[in-house]
C-alpha cells in the first residue's frame, strides 16, 4: 500500500512516519515545503491542479494530512489549517486515485467542556479561539467531501520531541533551568488546568490503524483521563529528580496539594505545591524562578477524551502512561543542561 505523507516534520508527523516505515507493507512517500520531501508542495499557496496531477501519478491508497499550524494569527491559521485542507480535498475529488484521507483534528475544536465530563464525537463544537476555528473549518471540509476520509481529533500530544513552547516542554525548560541555576523553588502559573495528555507515539499507532480500517467520520485519539498540570508538574519533578519547591501562583486561596511519590522514591524528593496567591510579599523568595504556563487552546479548565469510538473501530487503546511521556521529555530537557 502506498501512503502519502503531508507534514512528515512536523511533532505528530514525525511519529507517523516513522510508524508508517516500520510497516513492511507500506510503501510511504512524503510531500512538503522541506528539501528532505520526495515532492516540494507547500498546501497553502499550492493550487489543487497541481496536487492533483501528482496524486494521479504517485496513486497513493492513503493521503495522511499532519501539515498545519499552532501559532499565528487568524489570517495564517486560517491559510495552513484550513485553506490547505481545503486544497487537499479539492485535489482528491480530482484524482483518479481514489485514495483515503486520514486528517489530524484537534480537540481544540470542541472547545471547554464541563468538568467530570468525557467528550464524545457527538459533542457540538465551539472552539474558543482562532486555532481550534481553523482546525474545525477544516473538519468540516473533510467531512462535506464526500470523500472516504476520517478525522482523528487528537487531545494533548505529549511525549519524545514535545515543543518547548508547549505548556509540558516549558515546564520541563523550567525545571531545567531551575536546577541548572540551583533554585530550590520554582513559581508555576496556570496548573490549574486539565488535559487529557496522550502519548505521540499511540499517536501516530492510531494514524496507521485509521489508515488501514474503513471507519469515517470523527474519531477522538486519548487517553480517556484527564490530568491536571500541577500533578503532571509533580511527576516531572519527580523524574527529573528536582527537590526543591513548587509553588503555584494561581491555585485557590488556602489549596494545599501534597505529592506522596510512586515506591522508592523518599517524600524529600517529592515536590510540594502550595499557592502563594494571599500570602504577603515578604514571604515570597525573590531568588526562586517565576514562570506562567497559559494554556492558550481556548478549551478552559478541562477536557476529557471518550475513546471508546477508537476502540471500537479503530481496535486501538493508548499504551504509554504519561509518566512514561514526562520522562522523555525530561530525558531531552536534561541533554540541554
Amino acid at each position: 500500500m502506498r501512503v502519502l505523507l503531508i507534514g512528515a516534520n512536523g511533532y505528530i508527523g514525525r511519529f507517523v512516519a516513522d510508524r508508517l516505515l516500520a510497516d513492511p507493507a507500506v510503501q510511504l512517500t512524503v510531500l512538503g515545503r522541506g528539501d528532505d520531501a520526495d515532492v516540494r508542495f507547500d498546501l497553502a499557496t499550492g493550487s489543487p491542479g497541481a496536487l492533483t496531477r501528482f496524486l494521479d501519478a504517485v496513486h497513493p491508497g492513503v493521503v495522511v494530512n499532519c501539515a498545519g499550524t499552532t501559532r499565528g494569527g487568524a489570517r495564517d491559521l486560517t491559510r495552513h489549517n484550513t485553506v490547505a485542507v481545503a486544497t487537499v480535498c479539492e485535489a482528491l475529488r480530482r484524482s483518479g486515485c481514489g485514495a483515503r484521507l486520514v486528517q489530524i483534528g484537534c480537540s481544540a475544536e470542541y472547545g471547554p467542556s464541563q468538568s467530570n465530563s468525557s467528550t464524545a464525537e457527538d459533542a457540538v463544537p465551539r472552539p474558543g479561539g482562532p486555532y481550534g476555528v481553523s482546525k474545525l473549518a477544516a473538519t468540516e471540509l473533510v467531512l462535506g467531501s464526500g470523500l472516504d476520509a476520517v478525522v482523528l481529533r487528537v487531545f494533548s500530544p505529549a511525549g519524545p520531541g514535545t515543543p518547548t513552547g508547549s505548556p509540558l516542554g516549558r515546564l520541563a525548560e523550567a525545571m531545567r533551568r531551575a536546577m541548572q541555576s540551583g533554585d530550590g523553588e520554582l513559581k508555576l502559573g496556570g496548573l490549574g488546568v486539565q488535559r487529557d495528555f496522550v502519548d505521540v507515539r499511540d499517536v501516530a499507532r492510531a494514524v496507521h490503524a485509521a489508515s488501514l480500517s474503513a471507519a469515517q467520520g470523527v474519531i477522538n485519539i486519548g487517553s480517556g483521563r484527564a490530568v491536571r498540570l500541577r500533578d503532571a508538574a509533580a511527576v516531572l519533578a519527580r523524574v527529573a529528580g528536582y527537590g526543591g519547591a513548587l509553588q503555584e501562583l494561581d491555585g485557590p486561596p488556602g489549596a494545599h496539594a501534597s505529592h506522596s511519590g510512586h515506591a522508592g522514591h523518599t517524600a524529600a524528593h517529592t515536590p510540594h505545591l502550595r499557592p502563594v496567591i494571599g500570602h504577603p510579599r515578604g514571604e515570597s523568595d525573590h531568588h526562586a524562578a517565576s514562570v506562567a504556563f497559559p494554556y492558550p487552546d481556548g478549551c478552559g479548565s478541562w477536557q476529557q477524551a471518550d475513546v471508546r469510538t477508537a476502540r471500537d473501530r479503530l481496535g486501538w487503546r493508548p499504551r504509554i502512561n504519561l509518566e512514561e511521556s514526562l520522562a522523555d521529555i525530561w530525558m531531552e530537557a536534561a541533554c540541554r543542561i
